[in-house]
């Protein structure tokens, strides 16, 4: 039998659809959950790099981020996939730090170098509902994987302050199962990178060795919780997961790989965008990484496109990326 491949299985009407969050809230799980994982954060274990050290007493891990978040920047960003952007901007916050090292980010400044200043939760609150304010169709907390805990605490002064928007989880991927429990009825909308497939190549890239079985499991948990992405009448994205992949030169990522993992072990109906982007950055040069010193090819970006429909996979981002 033939797959159903129609779109109105993916459609939700915009009057239906309640922010997941508002629910725990009103039952006071939402607070429950804030106030533990701050608490949590005298051993902190937010992400997979597990450091343990005492956050609350400002000490730093991998990601160099102490009681608070950096917050880089807010803003209505209009560059997001056009589910997201819509016509009014997609309300990205933007966390400096990360618990990855991607020698090739092309946010060096901000995920490596720590560019942006240290926010209170008050603040952090504050910043969602300027963007709602500003007429922004979701708030999208960018690189947030080692900020769970905070995200959790401000969201409860946010929603006291009227927010009411969907919220985007934007992603490496490198998310500690724990945390997205956490998140569970709480995020409704997941937008993970699947960066590399291959544990040596994450190893000399991302820093991570362990980063594909630890994307792996967080996507599957992500997609457990939401479900395939579902949209309003409108295209705006209200609920499900997103999956995005750089491809990289000479197929260092793995994309086939990929492709054939979010078919086969997530859905078919898992809506992709496959990313044509990269550019050298970061840490490589003609010395160091020479191997992807160099952008990719118009062939290089349609192989990974082919590989992901003869996997099966058939919603996708339709720019040019």
């Amino acid at each position: 039998m033939m797959a159903d491949r129609s779109t109105n299985r993916f459609v939700m009407p915009r009057d239906s659809f309640q922010a997941a969050y508002l629910d725990l809230h009103r039952s006071g799980e939402l607070q429950q959950r804030a106030a533990q994982a701050i608490a949590d954060l005298t051993h902190c274990e937010a992400c997979p790099r597990q450091c343990g050290v005492n956050r609350l007493e400002n000490e730093t891990g991998v990601c160099k981020t102490g009681r608070d978040p950096i917050v880089s920047s807010h803003f209505p960003h209009m560059g997001e996939e056009d589910c997201l952007r819509g016509w009014r901007g997609s309300g990205t916050i933007f966390f400096s730090m990360c618990n990855l090292r991607c020698v090739f980010c092309q946010n060096y400044d901000i995920s490596q170098e720590g560019h942006g200043r240290i926010t209170s939760p008050e603040r952090l609150a504050a910043m969602m509902l300027e963007l709602q304010t500003a007429g922004c169709h979701n708030i999208n907390f960018v690189t947030p994987e080692h900020n769970v805990p905070q995200v959790l605490e401000a969201l409860v002064l946010a929603i006291e302050g009227g927010l009411r928007l969907p919220l985007v989880y934007n992603t490496s991927a490198y998310d500690s199962l724990e945390s997205l429990r956490l998140l569970d009825g709480i995020v409704d909308i997941y937008m993970p990178d699947f960066k590399i497939w291959d544990p040596e190549h994450s190893m000399r890239y991302l820093k991570a060795k362990d980063y594909p079985q630890v994307a792996r499991a967080a996507i599957k948990e992500m997609h457990r919780q939401v479900g395939a992405l579902t949209l309003d009448q409108h295209g705006l994205a209200l609920r499900g997961v997103l999956i995005r992949h750089l491809v990289m030169p000479e197929d260092l990522a793995g994309s086939s790989e990929i492709m054939h993992f979010l078919a086969q072990e997530i859905s078919p109906d898992t809506f992709v965008n496959i990313m044509r982007q990269y550019r050298p950055s970061g840490k490589v040069g003609a010395e160091d990484y020479p191997e992807i010193n160099r952008r990719i090819s118009h062939r290089e970006y349609q192989q990974a496109f082919i590989a992901a429909r003869q996997a099966g996979l058939w919603r996708f981002d339709q720019r040019l990326r």
